[in-house]
């Protein structure tokens, strides 16, 4: 499977309330090869100036790569230092009605704020297509490149509700393709909204999660609501019960504490023959030892979440590619999942 770094750590649990840097003020020498104190730099007006997030993420060595590749590529196209990296998990229904759990492999969106009104969009998703957008929080819309549409809208709804008002400098990044079938709205939304609300609030304080999720519900009705309480509010080793009255409730989901694997299988080729190529592919996986196989999300798509005992994984996976391999069809992926934590301020 196609992803932005070799491997997934699972996210930790509960929310990282940890400060961030001070800002500073860039410095410069007070001239070509002289001595003497340094002279401060006034910074570009509405951008606030910045420390990057300490101590230097995007030139850290032992980073996650994903992270520090979102804190250089925002430095990069906006010339300045992120204040804040938040990654979000992708999230999955269980094969039980009304459960979900967040899945090891993130979505990441590096912040800087400003304060002229203006917000500059940019993902290595879509290298030539990066914009810079008057943030109206009423009335039209400025037109946008097709991607950025929805982090507009996302990010006119926060200035409404009084978050980011004075604009953004974001960079977003996915480490899965679409084509690994798990929803990337619903973690990207998140992921955005953590830090806008985080990069234009008081410094060191966790943004409100339970009024950021009534927010996205607001504001982009067509997401799924469980899936983004999972990014939300997920803990490892657990699946969510979102709408549990009084509050969400969690229910232990290891598979690696019972001896099991839950991966992931998404095929390939004509889009026409889709369904059919994943039925059979099951059937494939059942006959080689799989539990149990079901779509993550609402509905049938291009993967499926397969439950089997650690022991028959190679198996299973050599099952799937002979019968594919043997009809000259594209082999499916397989992805491995682990059941990670809720969304998270990198440090």
């Amino acid at each position: 499977m196609t992803a932005a770094r070799a491997g997934a750590t699972p996210a930790r649990p509960g929310p990282d309330t940890a400060p961030r840097a001070a800002a500073h003020t860039p410095t410069t020498a007070a001239g070509a090869g002289a001595a003497g104190p340094a002279v401060a730099r006034p910074a570009p007006v509405g951008i606030p100036p910045v420390g990057p997030v300490p101590p230097g993420l995007a030139r850290r060595a032992t980073a996650d790569p994903l992270f520090r590749l979102v804190a250089y590529a925002l430095e990069a196209a906006h010339g300045r230092p992120p204040a804040a990296v938040w990654s979000a998990p992708y999230a999955f229904h269980l094969d039980a009605p009304g459960l979900v759990a967040a899945a090891g492999w993130p979505v990441a969106a590096a912040a800087a704020p400003r304060t002229d009104g203006l917000v500059r969009l940019s993902s290595l998703g879509h290298p030539a297509d990066s914009c810079d957008l008057p943030l109206a929080p009423d009335g039209p819309p400025p037109a946008a490149p097709a991607w950025a549409v929805r982090p507009y809208a996302l990010l006119r709804a926060l200035a409404r509700a009084g978050y980011g008002r004075g604009g953004t400098d974001l960079h977003l990044q996915g480490s899965l393709t679409e084509s690994a079938g798990l929803a990337t709205a619903e973690p990207a939304d998140c992921a955005m909204a953590l830090a806008v609300a985080d990069v234009h609030g008081p410094a060191g304080a966790e943004p409100d999660r339970e009024e950021l999720a009534r927010l996205l519900a607001r504001a982009l009705p067509d997401g799924d609501g469980a899936l983004r309480r999972a990014v939300l509010f997920a803990r490892p080793g657990t699946a969510l019960l979102p709408d549990a009255g009084a509050g969400p409730r969690h229910a232990d989901f290891d598979p690696a504490a019972s001896g099991r694997r839950l991966v992931l299988l998404a095929v390939r080729g004509d889009p026409a023959d889709r369904a059919a190529e994943l039925s059979r592919a099951v059937a494939c996986a059942r006959r080689a030892g799989a539990l149990s196989a079901w779509p993550p999300g609402r509905g049938p798509g291009r993967s499926v979440l397969a439950l089997l005992p650690a022991s028959r994984l190679t198996e299973v996976r050599a099952a799937v590619a002979e019968d594919f391999r043997d009809r000259g069809r594209p082999v499916p992926r397989f992805l491995n999942i682990a059941v990670a934590g809720a969304a998270r301020r990198e440090e």
